[in-house]
């Protein structure tokens, strides 16, 4: 955009990204704490002083603006510091599952081909030097724990030059790369920029009620969204975060106890093992939980009880548009309102608004949507539409203008000229007092193209017929989502992360004959 000349002695005055806010961290709270991982705790001057260093080692490797950094490893203070570091010499960031085959990472590697790769010997070690000789022995890897050498991270942290040189950064510039679930068959890494990490930290910051004085336990792992933005939202507070290499009871204990921490992620199978472990209180968890057994325990988001995010539970999100940005604590109904720094539309095929009340997909922009996906040219190019980011989600408003999140646009089934999503009709079914599980799929039709069939385990004890539930459709949705076919089943196959295996559906119940869907 072009600006006005009087105004062009301050185009430089607004650009900036993770780095600077570091730099003013640790000039406004150079003596509090910041990290905590095991015996190692730095102060904001401190972590100050380490991110310095590393940008001048990822310097001294030829990072440029743009180039990508890999993180193969478990959770670390040096995450973070890796974050900061890449935001100061204006590179993008990926923390990977460290979960990964042999054969994930190796196609991370080529996908986001990065110039440096942080990488793991304890545990995982074995997994990543495999990956390593197939793609580029000769590269830049960096051993970040218990490593030997002049390839060992602190070594290189030691010998480098703590100045701090870093050119300002524009904030839409990418930062970090997200890989999300697969489109197209493969997945994608998508890019979120210093100003839209600035901005959801700071919604979680607000939401969880994170303050200075706040401690955040990073539990969770930090490849996934939610529990970064707690960790990024901790860090633009000016609190202090105790990272654990990964979930185990008896150390999450240790932390709450030592540090006296206040908010976490720890999903429900570790709160049950935390109770079994304190099951005699010898860990004071009083910071966070009101008891030793945890007993006002919610959800894995673990917060004050006064927190907004607290008081009214709910959101629709995805990592393409920062997380979390329709929220219950905002106010109405349904998933809630957006966030001031996102729109929604729902929209057609085309890309149209449609109705309140009627279903279609959602679509978004602003600040806090991603930059778009790595390496991925065609599918930006689709999933844009005059100006608007497709979330492959379907979603309605209601009558008070709130967000309705319906379910993922996964497979679309065309019956005449009409398209039919099935998690829309999904979503119907499961309201019915007879459905305990469901799914909805299109068979081939010689006249139709497809006919609706929806297949259904039935709660114990009830015997619906198949033409009750046809009619719950019909009463509720538009007369051509209906089933035509309804099939009663004991289960339905699921994946480990309990989504339908809608292939397996297709083989079991006869599915088929799917238009390409857009």
């Amino acid at each position: 955009m072009k600006q006005h000349p009087a105004l062009a002695p301050y185009a430089t005055v607004h650009a900036y990204g993770w780095g600077d806010l570091l730099h003013e961290q640790a000039r406004s709270r150079h003596a509090m704490p910041a990290t905590i991982d095991g015996d190692h705790v730095y102060s904001y001057a401190a972590l100050d002083d380490r991110v310095n260093r590393l940008a001048g080692v990822l310097r001294s490797k030829g990072v440029v603006k743009g180039d990508r950094i890999l993180w193969l490893g478990q959770n670390s203070f040096r995450v973070l510091e890796a974050l900061l570091a890449s935001a100061r010499v204006g590179a993008i960031f990926c923390p990977a599952n460290w979960r990964w085959s042999v054969q994930e990472i190796a196609f991370a590697l080529d996908d986001f081909d990065p110039k440096v790769v942080f990488w793991q010997d304890a545990e995982i070690g074995a997994v990543n030097r495999d990956a390593r000789k197939g793609w580029k022995p000769d590269g830049n890897w960096i051993c970040h724990d218990g490593c030997d050498g002049e390839d060992s991270y602190e070594a290189m942290l030691a010998a480098a030059d703590p100045e701090a040189d870093f050119d300002p950064v524009e904030p839409s510039t990418p930062l970090l790369g997200i890989y999300t679930a697969g489109f197209s068959g493969r997945p994608g890494a998508a890019l979120l920029s210093h100003e839209s990490l600035m901005i959801i930290a700071w919604l979680a910051m607000t939401s969880q009620a994170i303050d200075e004085d706040s401690g955040y336990l990073v539990s969770g792992p930090m490849f996934h969204l939610g529990v970064l933005m707690g960790t990024l939202g901790t860090f633009l507070a000016g609190g202090r975060n105790a990272f654990v290499a990964r979930v185990d009871a008896t150390e999450l204990l240790e932390n709450i106890a030592r540090h006296r921490l206040t908010h976490a992620f720890v999903p429900q199978p570790t709160v049950v093992q935390m109770r079994e472990a304190n099951r005699d209180g010898r860990y004071n968890v009083s910071s966070i939980w009101s008891d030793n057994q945890m007993s006002d325990y919610v959800m894995p988001m673990v917060m004050p009880r006064h927190a907004p995010a607290m008081r009214r539970i709910g959101g629709y999100g995805q990592t393409e548009i920062g997380g979390l940005a329709a929220v219950a604590w905002m106010g109405g109904s349904g998933a809630g309102r957006p966030v001031p720094f996102v729109q929604f539309r729902i929209a057609d095929e085309a890309g149209q608004e449609l109705p309140f009340g009627q279903t279609g997909e959602i679509l978004a922009r602003g600040p806090i949507v991603m930059c778009g996906y790595w390496n991925r040219p065609e599918e930006n190019a689709r999933r844009v539409v005059d100006g608007w980011h497709r979330t492959n989600d379907l979603g309605k408003r209601l009558d008070d203008g709130s967000l309705v999140f319906i379910g993922p646009k996964t497979t679309m089934i065309k019956t005449g000229v009409e398209n039919v999503y099935p998690a829309e009709v999904e979503n119907c079914l499961k309201a019915h007092e007879g459905v305990a599980d469901v799914a909805v799929i299109g068979v081939p039709d010689p006249t139709w193209d497809q006919n609706i069939k929806a297949i259904i385990v039935r709660k114990p004890g009830t015997d619906f017929p198949p033409e009750a539930f046809i009619t719950h459709v019909r009463d509720r949705l538009a007369g051509y989502k209906k089933p035509k076919i309804v099939e009663f089943a004991d289960s339905l196959p699921r994946g480990a992360d309990y989504q339908l295996d809608r292939a397996a559906l297709d083989a079991n119940y006869g599915g088929g004959g799917y238009p390409r869907a857009g």
